[in-house]
């Protein structure tokens, strides 16, 4: 079985590569499923497994929302759902285990969530990042999302603190360091399609079959 990890810089085209490399290598393109399995390994809502995760929705707005104080007027008759209520280290414990057991099934690519750190032990994973200049990863971001340029300069701010958040929070890591990295593609320079061919190439190298 394939194992790619997949970690892209907000406009490197992480949503396009990692779905075609999966598609090439006939492995799950592993998205949805880890918020899923977090879902039921706790016991909750599919909608609140998501809002706590990193890829979906962001770990920074969740903590900076956490963080504004709440009046006690406001808090009168509240009912906070079970997963607000976890800490953190928690619930990233369960995506980490979601992770490995999704990956022990089928193989397969996973995009963002740490992979490369969760799974650096992993005899056969092959841990890629994509990445590129800012001013490139701008235009990318509007052309694959169909965004303004204020917007998608909004949106690379908020992504990249946020997941750079994540990981430095709870790995103690910098996610764009090559030491996490067998391949490192700057996919503002090569296309999209090249970046794919390469990933393929390099994991066939690495793990063929048969």
């Amino acid at each position: 079985m394939y194992v790619i990890t997949l970690s892209a810089a907000f406009g490197a085209g992480g949503g396009h590569v990692g779905p075609a490399v999966a598609e090439r290598l006939d492995v799950p393109f592993i998205d949805r499923a880890i918020p899923a399995a977090v879902a039921s390994d706790l016991g909750v809502p599919i909608e609140d497994a998501l809002s706590r995760d990193e890829q979906v929705k962001g770990w920074l707005s969740r903590m900076l929302s956490a963080a504004a104080p709440l009046s006690s007027d406001y808090m009168v008759g509240y009912d906070p759902p079970r997963m607000a209520l976890l800490p953190d280290r928690e619930f990233v414990t369960c995506t980490q285990a979601a992770i490995r057991k999704v990956i022990a099934a089928k193989g397969g690519v996973i995009l963002g969530r740490a992979g490369a750190i969760v799974l650096r032990d992993h005899p056969t994973a092959l841990h890629v990042r994509l990445d590129g200049d800012r001013e490139r990863r701008v235009r990318q971001a509007m052309e694959l999302l169909n965004l303004s340029e204020s917007q998608a300069r909004e949106k690379l701010d908020y992504n990249d603190d946020a997941r750079t958040a994540y990981v430095r929070h709870f790995y103690r890591t910098d996610p764009a360091s090559c030491d996490h990295y067998d391949l490192v593609l700057d996919s503002t320079r090569l296309s999209l399609e090249a970046c794919t061919e390469l990933i393929v190439t390099a994991a066939k190298a690495a793990h063929p079959v048969g």
